[in-house]
């Protein structure tokens, strides 16, 4: 007589599990986007066809089975540009912390600190807001985004408040384009990014899906002024926060780039936006 228990070792277990994670960080890399039915129907044709061959259905299975074998390469072509954006987000350190709170002890052995002067961004952020006044500021970290600084002009300054707001300032011909500060320095200005494919709200413009585009794609730091609002917008992960108030504008990059309280000086910025 033949056993009617399923033995299960303590291995079966950590692969139901590690399936579970990768299942789930995909689901999140896809959430918002055309590509997640897609992926959700293909999940569905590969239980449905485990499920075949378990009840020993050879005709169906075989036939599902044959779909799937083709599919991969089919996977692979339709999900091209999010294979490349989940590729691209693994080699980044905060990429568990990002896809599971439940990892994110993990991801903080290997934060680090970037020493950027992140006061002269926060009080142009706030001198542009008032004057509704245009922006796209890209902070990297651990990728400098090599590839992104190519795309405009190499600028290579000290940062100022009066330089970054002279660069966006309207009549300039960078004004369009994204400034990437990287290793406390302007590197570069009128930098194309790519664009998110990700829902966003009606009042979010080409700059925002810029922002969201990029932090998709790599752990950089993106900040928004709106041309239309004048409000201010800060994007890490792929997510985005609309309408921040400088302060929280200044601790949340001394929080992101592991600065000190020293190192990023709120009441500073106050003062130097009190004397305008």
């Amino acid at each position: 007589m033949e056993a009617i228990f399923i033995h299960i070792r303590i291995l079966d277990l950590v692969d139901i599990f590690l399936v579970a994670v990768l299942l789930f960080m995909l689901y999140k890399l896809l959430k918002g986007t055309a590509a997640i039915n897609i992926f959700l129907g293909i999940v569905a044709i590969f239980v449905l066809w485990k499920i075949t061959a378990a009840l020993k259905m050879q005709l169906l299975s075989d036939i599902l089975g044959a779909f799937i074998s083709v599919g991969i390469i089919a996977f692979l072509i339709i999900f091209q540009p999010e294979i490349r954006q989940f590729l691209l987000a693994l080699g980044t350190p905060s990429f568990l912390g990002k896809y599971g709170k439940h990892f994110a002890f993990l991801s903080n052995w290997f934060e680090s600190s970037y020493e950027t002067d992140t006061n002269p961004v926060v009080v142009a952020c706030r001198h542009m807001s008032n004057i509704k006044q245009g922006a796209l500021i890209v902070i990297t970290r651990q990728n400098e985004l090599q590839q992104v600084v190519n795309t405009g002009v190499i600028i290579d300054a000290v940062i100022s408040s009066p330089l970054i707001e002279n660069i966006f300032f309207k009549n300039s011909p960078l004004h369009d384009g994204a400034m990437i500060i990287t290793q406390n320095r302007i590197k570069a200005a009128g930098c194309v990014l790519p664009v998110s494919k990700k829902k966003l709200p009606r009042y979010a413009g080409l700059r925002h899906r810029a922002a969201v585009g990029l932090t998709e794609i790599s752990d950089a730091i993106a900040i928004v002024v709106s041309e239309e609002t004048g409000n201010i917008s800060y994007c890490t992960g792929g997510n985005i926060r609309h309408n921040i108030e400088p302060s929280t504008l200044q601790q949340k990059l001394a929080s992101d780039l592991g600065l000190d309280s020293e190192q990023a000086d709120t009441e500073s910025v106050q003062e130097n936006v009190k004397k305008d």
